[in-house]
């Protein structure tokens, strides 16, 4: 039998795939992008340091137009980070490299997340 927090977790999965398979496709999004990196940095909102680091590569051919990391804290409910918006705004004015920022208004035990992520961008046209 499947527990409370992994039916949750298997719950949001299914919400999350259904999205992507209903967003536009990124390479409609931005005819011109070729290739697509994010550099990915998640904090509590307190820390100085970065608590993960990662690099996603974006495969533009197949991706959605849709860029959602869930929060990096296993405690925090409702959170997560939708920055759909400020990625194709960056890809949409042909920048080949851009920052963002975004904090978690998920929360945890009755108290806002506030976990900040930080993204550099970088893109390739063609």
């Amino acid at each position: 039998m499947m527990s409370g927090r992994w039916r949750e977790a298997e719950q949001r999965f299914n919400e999350r795939r259904k999205r992507e398979d209903e967003a536009r496709r990124l390479s409609a999004q931005v005819p011109k992008l070729r290739t697509l990196k994010l550099e990915v940095e998640e904090q509590r909102g307190t820390s100085a340091l970065a608590e993960t680091k990662h690099v996603r590569v974006i495969v533009v051919e197949r991706a959605p137009a849709l860029f959602l990391l869930p929060c990096g804290d296993r405690d925090c409910r409702d959170g997560g980070h939708d920055v759909t918006d400020a990625v194709l705004r960056g890809l949409q004015s042909d920048s080949e490299r851009f920052e963002l920022e975004d904090v978690c208004i998920g929360n945890i035990r009755g108290a806002e997340c506030g976990r900040v992520v930080r993204i550099v961008a970088k893109a390739g046209y063609g």
